[in-house]
């Protein structure tokens, strides 16, 4: 990679420059060049000179699901007022969202709760409820939302 003028090259600071085993500047001998470093882990991302592994999945609900934890928790106080509305459009959307990527990872029961989450704050079509089920549904949402975000996993997909 060229450098730009004044600064490291782009995702210099990502990598560690890669080295030839045994040239001295690793802190091992010539002769420790074909032993595997202690603590060092083998297998998948210790190609890019990373020093660690990269998981076989990753959690792309995580922050979508934090999000409308966040919202839910935080719009509590909005129930009866009429903003109640945008918090309910940010809700169905981060729900979808969510729903998306569990069909992605295969957790067939998060796909059914935040659908029926999408449905239950949906905006256009609205469920009546009185305002203290909201509330307590709210809590329920967001807690529900922080443990689909970590129970989906996305396989990675192959470099």
């Amino acid at each position: 990679m060229a450098a730009r003028k004044g600064r490291p090259a782009i995702g210099a600071s990502q990598h560690r420059p890669v080295r030839a085993p045994g040239d001295g500047r690793d802190g091992r001998s010539p002769g420790d060049a074909r032993r595997p470093r202690a603590g060092v882990p083998r297998g998948r991302g210790t190609g890019s000179g990373s020093g660690t592994a990269l998981p076989d999945f990753t959690r792309p609900a995580l922050a979508p699901s934090l999000l409308a934890a966040v919202v839910l928790i935080a719009c509590v106080a909005l129930v009866d007022v009429p903003a109640f509305v945008a918090v309910r459009w940010g809700v169905t959307v981060l729900a979808l969202i969510v729903l998306v990527f569990a069909v992605r990872g295969r957790t067939w029961w998060a796909v059914a709760v935040t659908a029926a989450v999408a449905v239950c704050w949906n905006p256009l079509v609205t469920v009546p409820m009185p305002g203290q089920l909201w509330a307590a549904l709210q809590l329920v949402a967001a807690a529900v939302f922080i443990v689909i975000g970590i129970a989906v996993k996305v396989p990675r997909e192959a470099d």
